[in-house]
């Protein structure tokens, strides 16, 4: 309820155009710069991840930043916001004590800011609020000293008719150091008041006063019911209230009418503008509020990254496509095969050859791997990169886990053909290594003196029959006997000597593949993921930093509750229907 004010007092003043404003000098202090320089840099080292738009908050928030910082620290402003007929205007008027702001029955009666300053030096901070000379006032003789630094700025109602007030409202709310909602007792419960700004703001719970006007309305204590169910609606909406000493909203019914309470709202606002810390909570709140939107683009969900498992798991992958196994059991028959050859019997061998001579074609065929078995099997290779991506990719942001993905495509294009090269290298290189046993030469020796054993019976037996030698077949037959047996067991000894050392020749053939493999791996693939999980791990630094719950330099915590992280900065309210012109 409120009455049309009369003609302006002749002492009220305006507030002189050509003001200069005290600017701040230095930087902010204490966890608000840390937390500024870590927004900052996080903003800076997403542009190539996030799109513009996820950024748009944290950048308006760092450059309103910059802009408070080079005005008054002297200075708090405070906007008085409401809707049609909560009294606003007459508050206005109540505490600067003198009708400054008209009142009246026809609405909406606040058309455009009106500021009122309680002392020089505030022109800079006017200038960014867009508030023109003419209606900029000054409380008659200059106002109380207690709420000198203090500037007032009377809104137009925010559920307005009109569209253009309420981008007003909307505009002036995303710069104001604090603010004072002003509700009555039918519409304090007005959803569009709570779901457009009162929610939004509730990590703002520290430079926000909510007043109950109009209680000399309320018959009884019918003031102190709607004032505790005001405050259910407010802890509804997630706003913590200064009670018990701790830090929240401030919450108190008045009267802008007789002045019942304002006395204890100018005292509150002017302890609030001595501590001169509302400029740094106010902002402390915006990084709040920029961090809880970026949230879900920088928090992963559990344990993110590659362990010693997944690595391992691409390795054998990659030797599988490569097919160490293969080469490894491969190297283990060559190892096998050359030592056969350098202990078996001589008659054993001469037999072979002429087998393979006698009988055309008969040699071993090259063979060569069809088409869908390659040696790499280029699927198999694709399907370890995708796997190993979407294991490093496991819980991360979709930005980052995107640019997991895109650093393992690049890594994986030329890795099929690369292992192709490094199985023909190897396999080269196994054939160029000496296949045959250390022990060969003596294995040589003793398969030599059996065939000369064989030979000398041989000849000792002609040379008897033709009558060259004096008879006597034990000898020479013995001879005979021994050479024909001990030929075969010097074979079949080396065959099972040499089981030992082709195993190992092969399992060693089968690491190299596999080393080799592993590190083509790592080199093309792992590496660029590792490289990508750093970058999003240096960011994540960067986002716990700037989501810290540190307060203002003053040391004070700041008013937010645990959910407040997802509401947007202030006066980032949407949408917004016309009031219901009660008056």
């Amino acid at each position: 309820m409120a009455r049309r004010a009369g003609p302006r007092s002749t002492g009220e003043e305006v507030m002189a155009e050509g003001e200069e404003h005290v600017p701040i000098g230095g930087t902010y202090g204490g966890p608000l710069r840390v937390r500024l320089d870590a927004l900052r840099e996080l903003v800076g080292l997403s542009r190539t991840r996030l799109e513009g738009s996820a950024l748009a908050e944290a950048g308006r928030v760092l450059d309103e930043a910059a802009a408070r910082q080079r005005l008054s620290s002297r200075h708090t402003v405070v906007a008085i916001a409401g809707a049609t007929g909560s009294g606003k205007s007459t508050l206005f008027n109540a505490l600067a004590q003198v009708p400054l702001s008209e009142t009246g029955l026809r609405r909406p009666t606040t058309s455009a800011p009106i500021a009122c300053g309680w002392s020089e030096g505030a022109a800079g901070l006017l200038d960014r609020l867009a508030i023109p000379p003419r209606l900029r006032r000054r409380p008659l003789a200059g106002g109380a000293e207690e709420l000198a630094g203090l500037v007032l700025v009377d809104l137009p109602d925010h559920d307005s008719a009109m569209v253009r007030h309420r981008e007003q409202v909307d505009r002036v709310l995303a710069l104001v150091d604090a603010v004072i909602w002003v509700v009555d007792p039918e519409k304090y419960a007005d959803a569009a008041l709570h779901e457009r700004y009162l929610r939004p703001l509730a990590g703002h719970a520290e430079v926000t006063f909510v007043v109950l006007n109009q209680v000399d309305r309320l018959p009884g204590d019918a003031a102190d019911q709607v004032l505790d169910d005001l405050r259910r609606l407010l802890d509804d909406d997630g706003m913590a209230l200064g009670e018990h000493g701790e830090p929240g909203a401030t919450v108190l019914a008045l009267s802008a009418l007789t002045g019942n309470g304002v006395d204890e709202l100018r005292d509150l606002l002017g302890t609030f503008v001595q501590e001169r810390t509302a400029a740094a909570r106010r902002l402390s709140a915006d990084v709040d509020a920029a961090a809880g939107r970026l949230r879900t683009a920088y928090v992963a969900q559990g344990r993110t990254g590659l362990d010693e498992r997944s690595r391992d798991d691409f390795a054998a992958r990659l030797a599988e496509a490569v097919g160490a196994k293969a080469a490894g059991e491969a190297a283990e028959r060559e190892w096998r095969r050359h030592a056969g050859r350098a202990c078996g019997t001589p008659w054993l061998r001469l037999w072979r050859w002429y087998e393979r001579a006698r009988t055309p074609g008969s040699r071993l065929p090259v063979v060569t791997a069809p088409v869908e078995e390659e040696l790499t099997a280029r699927q198999r290779v694709e399907q370890a990169v995708r796997t190993v991506a979407d294991e490093a990719t496991a819980g991360l942001p979709t930005p980052f886990a995107q640019a997991v993905r895109e650093s393992a495509v690049r890594g994986a294009e030329g890795l099929p053909e690369a292992l192709d090269e490094l199985a023909v290298r190897e396999a080269a290189t196994t054939g160029k290594r000496p296949l045959r046993p250390a022990w060969w030469p003596a294995a040589v020796l003793a398969q030599a003196s059996m065939t000369l054993l064989q030979i000398y019976g041989g000849l000792w037996l002609v040379g008897q029959i033709v009558g060259l030698l004096t008879p006597g077949l034990i000898v020479p037959a013995l001879l005979m006997a021994a050479g024909i047996v001990g030929g075969p067991l010097v074979e079949w000894a080396c065959t099972a000597a040499v089981r030992g050392p082709a195993r190992r020749y092969g399992q060693d053939a089968e690491r190299r593949l596999r080393e080799a493999a592993a590190g083509c791996g790592r080199a093309r693939v792992l590496d660029p993921i590792a490289g990508e999980l750093m970058r999003y791990r240096e960011v994540r630094e960067q986002y716990a930093t700037v989501a810290g719950r540190s307060g203002p330099d003053t040391g004070s915590p700041m008013g937010s509750n645990p959910g407040m992280g997802s509401n947007p900065g202030m006066g980032m309210a949407v949408g917004g229907g016309a009031g219901d012109g009660r008056g």
